[in-house]
């Protein structure tokens, strides 16, 4: 299947990708977690469960990143 991506207007790529994360979502079993990925997450939860380190919402971690990577 080929999408001509330069055709699509943002709104319909951004639906595209909406439909995509949707679909991903019903077949998340399917899908092996690369060994660095589970590891990152288990070191993560770790430091969480240690006190370490907390949770932020996503709005919070996006202005981090967007101000440690301009």
């Amino acid at each position: 299947m080929e999408i001509a991506l330069d055709k699509m207007t943002i709104p319909e790529k951004l639906g595209l990708m909406e439909a995509l994360w949707a679909d991903w979502g019903r077949h998340q079993e399917d899908v092996e977690l690369p060994a660095w990925h589970a590891r990152a997450l288990r070191e993560t939860a770790h430091r969480v469960a240690g006190g370490k380190e907390t949770a932020v919402d996503w709005e919070t971690a996006k202005n981090e990143l967007r101000q440690r990577f301009p």
